[in-house]
């Protein structure tokens, strides 16, 4: 989803999840325009010349170009200017900071860097891995391109918009675009690297949507890409993940007639993870896309178990569908609420949060016990288990970047994390996602971008890995958008 993080109190209060990094993630983790979930794009030669240009980039003459502000180091604003999302990353160091309210902005951003430092989009900046503030970098921020401009069954995005925003202006114009939860995620990050929600069965993918993107390329150019122009980069920002190819500054989106949902959350006693995990998985391909539901672990001793969701439709038809469930929660709530509601109830706290996560892709189910068992030796820890199938398995896994198709769910491994802790924590998510991959658990959600997955680019991408490699070669040769996971 990126989705993502800023709702993590209201999941453990409620069983439900976000969507997205950074968001993935929130990857997003969280993006842009790149990433629900900005990813960092490192530069390492201009993309006119074989060699890198000796000396930093003229900050002055970029500043004298911006409609917004440059912030430098040495500026008042800097140390805010610079935040990602996670304060985990507050350490980074940006060499600069350039406020981008229009595609020109960008443009000159990517012709004043010239490959002399890395250049990294952030909209959200949800990235999980913090590639949205690289030290030493230009930071491309989004931000001041927040439109949201409805027209008919389309509506027009600027990269810079957060879901919160974008929900609202639908909701006034009653329309409805699948989307992650996490208010504070950027529409960019969430789109790239294929947007996982809480109305994905039934409506897609938010990439899924997409008509057309503008996107500033690595020689500078700004190309509207879609199915008819520019066909193979068109395919690859929709799921191929944030900062890959360059700086998307707005998107084109098909949208729907804004629907009442139903939501929902079940609880079950301690000790029953097991069992809800093992029914929940034999349950979910069955039930009508017009059910989208997750399942939540939390670990330690015992851990507890809850399951929620969302139905398109009223009380009666999401009671129906729940009929199929063959385990008895302990406790069970239902509210049926207008659409703009609905995103508001999924959407918990904006706050700034400390973590650490990681993902896997579920395509068959796997052992219930070995989820509950991984979850119980991490306190603190929650299992984020995301229902997929419905309407993402209509389209074909090569017929978009998204590659995870035909999967049943996506699982976010997601802990708290302070920065004396953040070591270990990540030793504790990185040993439980090991443990899902070894129990048949082993793509992952590029939104979710963890650095220390060791099959990053095959779980992200599978099959569609090289055809992205081929992409990235065609529209930048030099490497000017090159991170750690890059395409």
């Amino acid at each position: 989803m990126n989705m993502t993080v800023g709702r993590r109190t209201f999941l453990r209060a409620a069983g439900l999840t976000a969507v997205g990094a950074v968001a993935a993630a929130c990857t997003a983790k969280q993006g842009p325009s790149v990433p629900q979930t900005s990813p960092t794009s490192r530069a390492t030669v201009p993309p006119s010349t074989s060699s890198k240009p000796s000396g930093p980039p003229d900050w002055n003459a970029l500043r004298g170009k911006l409609s917004g502000d440059l912030v430098l180091p040495a500026d008042s604003g800097f140390a805010t200017a610079k935040h990602a999302f996670n304060p985990l990353f507050d350490g980074q160091n940006p060499a600069a900071v350039a406020k981008c309210a229009k595609p020109e902005d960008v443009q000159a951003c990517v012709e004043a860097a010239g490959g002399r430092v890395p250049l990294a989009a952030r909209s959200g900046g949800h990235s999980y891995a913090g590639y949205s503030a690289p030290d030493g970098g230009l930071v491309i921020d989004v931000g001041g391109m927040a439109g949201v401009d409805v027209q008919g069954d389309q509506v027009v995005i600027g990269a810079g918009a957060k879901l919160g925003d974008v929900y609202s202006e639908l909701a006034k114009a009653g329309r409805c675009l699948p989307a992650g939860s996490c208010p504070t995620v950027g529409i960019a990050g969430l789109a790239l690297g294929g947007g996982i929600g809480v109305l994905t069965r039934k409506y897609g993918l938010t990439c899924d949507r997409l008509q057309s993107a503008q996107i500033v390329t690595p020689d500078g150019k700004l190309r509207t890409v879609s199915a008819q122009a520019d066909d193979d980069l068109f395919w690859a920002l929709r799921g191929g993940g944030g900062g890959n190819f360059g700086v998307v500054t707005s998107f084109t989106f098909s949208t729907v007639e804004a629907p009442t949902v139903t939501v929902f959350s079940l609880k079950f006693p301690s000790g029953s993870a097991s069992d809800a995990v093992d029914a929940w998985q034999r349950w979910l391909p069955s039930a009508p896309p017009e059910l989208w539901s997750n399942c939540v672990v939390s670990g330690g001793p015992g851990g507890a178990c809850r399951i929620g969701g969302a139905f398109v439709g009223g009380s009666a038809g999401l009671t129906s569908a729940l009929s199929g469930l063959s385990v008895t929660p302990s406790s069970r709530t239902m509210k049926t609420l207008g659409y703009g509601a609905a995103m508001n109830y999924f959407s918990g706290s904006s706050e700034r949060q400390t973590f650490v996560a990681s993902s896997r892709i579920i395509t068959d189910p796997v052992d219930g016990g070995k989820i509950a068992d991984l979850a119980s030796g991490h306190k603190g820890m929650d299992l984020l288990i995301d229902g997929l199938g419905g309407a993402v398995g209509d389209i074909a896994p090569a017929d978009t970047a998204f590659p995870h198709r035909k999967a049943l769910a996506s699982i976010q491994v997601y802990a708290p994390a302070t920065a004396s802790s953040q070591e270990s924590a990540r030793k504790s998510v990185s040993t439980v996602v090991a443990g899902l991959a070894d129990a048949g658990a082993r793509g992952g959600y590029v939104n979710y971008i963890d650095p220390d997955l060791p099959d990053w680019k095959s779980a992200y991408y599978g099959d569609n890995a090289a055809r992205l490699d081929q992409v990235a070669k065609k529209y930048d040769p030099n490497g000017v958008f090159k991170f750690a996971q890059s395409a």
